[in-house]
């Protein structure tokens, strides 16, 4: 039963961009970690859709329209594509992946859920169900000589109005944020569907969650990658 209810859930994302009139800007990876996946009780990642209303630079002030219950910060790497993966038969490679993107851009992606308790609902995979739980996303820097980092080893500190909570290290997406990029291709094309040049896919959080409230500035600080701020108001 479980089975089925999740390929429901895989439909069920891949219906809602043509179900809602805002233009896609990229795809998020849920639940890239592990240790997420124990706590939500779920099977396997899960993508959501970016949408170009909820993308915001660093610095920005969000407000409350953009959510429901949850401001959940995560910090993640994501990437931005240089060339289209369409569908197609073979699956692509890490090499394929890797020589297509153009830049490497810290982030901050904010969840969200109608369902009121976040980890209750997994029983149901409630919040995979609401786009993955994806609800906005907060982009830093864009570095185009990504291929110098040792990005398994990429160290990230998050910070809650200025006081440090917790760090986080890229292997925790998929071991390399790239695998994590290269998934998110292939689960793509195994169902029909691609990303075109200039979507940003943002790769799954480092630093687990971490649940914040209006009036909270929260910053993630990548080191030599650069910093990303948000406030809520």
């Amino acid at each position: 039963m479980r089975s089925r209810s999740w390929a429901s859930v895989e439909r069920v994302v891949l219906e809602l961009e043509g179900r809602l009139p805002w233009p896609g800007a990229g795809w998020k990876v849920g639940a890239a970690a592990e240790d997420v996946r124990r706590a939500e009780g779920v099977p396997a990642p899960l993508p959501g859709r970016l949408f170009r209303r909820s993308v915001f630079n660093s610095g920005a002030v969000i407000g409350p329209e953009f959510f429901v219950n949850y401001r959940l910060c995560e910090c993640e790497l994501a990437f931005e594509l240089a060339r289209p993966f369409p569908p197609r038969v073979l699956p692509y490679t890490e090499a394929e992946v890797s020589h297509g993107i153009a830049a490497l851009i810290p982030a901050i992606e904010i969840g969200d859920s109608v369902f009121e308790d976040w980890y209750a609902a997994s029983g149901y995979f409630g919040s995979c169900i609401d786009n993955g739980g994806g609800a906005a996303f907060v982009r830093g820097p864009r570095t185009t000589s990504w291929c110098d980092a040792d990005l398994p080893d990429a160290v990230v500190d998050l910070f809650v109005n200025g006081h440090f909570l917790k760090s986080g290290i890229g292997n925790l997406a998929m071991g390399h944020p790239v695998t994590s990029l290269t998934w998110l291709v292939n689960w793509l094309r195994e169902r029909g569907r691609g990303t075109v040049t200039g979507e940003v896919v943002s790769t799954g959080t480092l630093t687990g969650h971490c649940f914040v409230a209006p009036g909270d500035t929260v910053r993630a600080d990548f080191g030599p990658l650069g910093n990303v701020e948000a406030r809520f108001s």
